[in-house]
């Protein structure tokens, strides 16, 4: 889990993922009035006064006008729902706040700058807990509601998005997101190629090195077996592994489908095999107990399905004449 939760943190510690991130996913006006060449990231340990930390937050700020808007990302990796994810998110801006005005960022005379609390959540069962800490408040009447607190925070689950939206935003964010639903290393290999074409310059090579660990510490531990995960250094080689995976997977597929055909051929055959023996017996039979069959009776036989031939070979003992047997 430590090494899933850092490598994301390395991915999200990148301004382009940042920006791709409020750009593809928060479908906000003032994301556009936002500075992205602001982008600046932040101390992200804070302090409580029972000094219980929080370290390695991902937190950033951007420049929106002429003033700072912090975006605070909760990484998020449970199998299961956090039902009191909306008074942990409460508690870590309320944290950020006090580090920004013990730190001496804010002034007396200044507003305290506006925060986006964002939770990312790649869990396979729906998220069905409170995005609103007012919302897990009880209500009592008489105005009482007034002083109780309301904070919202963003999710972002990863599922939720189907591939043919995500593969349209051609989007650094949508692509992890699409890495992590990709049933096959096919699917892979294709979302590969596509950030190996968008992180080509020199200036990104801390992000394909980012992806790089990702793959290595996440994803592949999930697909492939351990003997068969070798150690990697860049995206290049993350392409090349998964190219002779798909290789060996369609290899497989034919090898499971021609094996799978050839079985269904056997059976087909022993059965049909089976079906003339028990025809050619039934036939033998009519003719030592009636004699010579008609041809209508023959043409009978010949259109004979398997039951019918049973059901014709039961009767032959007890019938005393053909009729009795095919119904005449």
């Amino acid at each position: 889990m430590a090494n899933h939760d850092s490598s994301y943190k390395y991915l999200f510690s990148h301004a382009n993922m940042v920006e791709d991130l409020l750009c593809g996913f928060v479908k906000e006006d003032w994301v556009k009035d936002l500075d992205f060449s602001s982008l600046e990231r932040v101390n992200g340990s804070y302090v409580s006064d029972d000094l219980r930390g929080r370290a390695d937050d991902i937190v950033w700020r951007i420049k929106w006008g002429n003033d700072w808007l912090y975006v605070y990302i909760l990484l998020e990796f449970q199998s299961t729902v956090d039902r009191w994810m909306a008074v942990r998110m409460m508690t870590y801006v309320g944290l950020l706040y006090q580090d920004l005005i013990q730190s001496g960022q804010i002034d007396n005379n200044e507003m305290l700058p506006p925060i986006l609390p964002i939770v990312l959540y790649n869990g396979s069962h729906k998220w069905t807990a409170a995005t609103n800490i007012k919302n897990m408040i009880q209500g009592i009447p008489g105005g009482l509601d007034k002083y109780h607190p309301k904070l919202e925070y963003l999710l972002l689950a990863e599922r939720e998005y189907s591939d043919v939206a995500l593969s349209s935003l051609n989007n650094l964010v949508a692509a992890l997101f699409r890495l992590e639903n990709s049933p096959t290393p096919k699917d892979l290999l294709a979302v590969v190629r596509n950030l190996l074409e968008w992180l080509s310059g020199p200036k990104q090579a801390s992000l394909r090195r980012a992806f790089t660990i990702w793959f290595s510490r996440v994803l592949f531990p999930n697909h492939f077996d351990k003997e068969k995960r070798p150690a990697l250094e860049e995206l290049t080689e993350v392409e090349n592994m998964l190219s002779e995976r798909v290789k060996e997977w369609n290899k497989q597929s034919l090898e499971r489908g021609m094996q799978q055909g050839m079985q269904q051929g056997m059976q087909q055959g022993m059965q049909q095999g089976m079906q003339q023996g028990a025809l050619q017996l039934l036939q033998t039979m009519l003719i030592k107990k009636f004699g010579a069959l008609p041809a209508e009776i023959e043409t009978k036989l010949q259109n004979a399905t398997k039951e019918q031939i049973i059901s014709w070979s039961e009767h032959i003992l007890t019938a005393n004449t053909i009729g009795d047997i095919f119904g005449h």
